[in-house]
């Protein structure tokens, strides 16, 4: 990351995320839906950005893709690897790195997928502008993202009101939420863009249990609580919006979310 004026954002974020693994159960459901979304076909070649554990790369795996994944965080690509041995899918080539700097030629995917992950990238139009340049011509691009207006996105806002400012220049990852922005943000790179929404499901036995569950395993999350440590009645305030935040999205032991997939066809 030589030069890059948010190494030290990307390097927060790679220890930010290590802890990421037990969540993704709750995230396989929404991987298949998305590699359908995606249309993938057997012996398409796929890139999975920002791939995490690899539910979504081991979807498209099983589907007959050639996949390659990419992550910024090594702890993530471990389990990813784990994962794939277990699902006798050790072909997938894994690789660290990041999205604003893909490390591949010109022209070799058929579809760039990514689930929650670009959307971290500080820079969007550096991250589109490389998803478009390793795909082919006539390629797509398929991605999921959480819509500000629903649990998850409200919850990253929530953080981001608790949490110093993102450095100048840094774009907020729920604005990759919101249609009209996705639409401006693949401007004349891609056709119109496709959009269908889903439902994710967070189980708990109660409120404070989904909290203590993403205090420990929600990198933004549990810095905020490491942060507020030595300042227990603030910490306490916090931890009681959070719960009032989650109430209304709390129904048979079931934390419930949309998220918004986008599709879009190269130009």
């Amino acid at each position: 990351m030589f030069n890059d004026p948010f190494a030290e954002l990307k390097k927060r974020q790679r220890e930010m995320w290590a802890s990421f693994a037990p969540n993704a159960m709750f995230t396989t459901p929404s991987a298949a839906h998305l590699v359908e979304f995606a249309q993938i076909k057997p012996g398409e070649s796929v890139l999975d950005v920002g791939t995490g554990t690899g539910v979504v790369a081991i979807t498209a795996a099983r589907a007959g893709a050639k996949v390659n994944a990419l992550d910024l965080t090594p702890a993530l690509l471990a389990q990813a690897r784990e994962n794939a041995a277990i699902a006798r899918h050790e072909e997938i080539v894994w690789t660290e790195g990041d999205a604003e700097n893909l490390p591949y030629p010109d022209a070799s995917f058929d579809v760039v997928v990514s689930q929650f992950g670009h959307m971290f990238a500080p820079r969007p139009e550096v991250a589109i502008a490389e998803m478009r340049r390793v795909l082919k011509p006539g390629g797509r691009v398929a991605f999921a993202t959480w819509p500000p207006e629903h649990f998850i996105g409200k919850m990253f806002m929530f953080i981001g009101r608790h949490s110093p400012p993102l450095p100048p220049g840094a774009s907020p990852p729920v604005q990759w939420g919101i249609p009209a922005v996705i639409t401006e943000r693949l401007g004349d790179k891609f056709e119109a863009p496709f959009f269908e929404r889903g439902k994710l499901q967070f189980f708990a036995l109660s409120l404070s249990h989904y909290r203590m569950f993403m205090e420990l395993y929600a990198g933004p999350l549990q810095k905020l609580v490491e942060n507020l440590a030595n300042d227990p009645e603030r910490l306490a305030k916090v931890r009681a919006e959070f719960e009032a935040m989650c109430a209304p999205h709390y129904h048979g032991n079931t934390v419930l979310s949309d998220y918004i997939l986008t599709r879009a066809q190269a130009r």
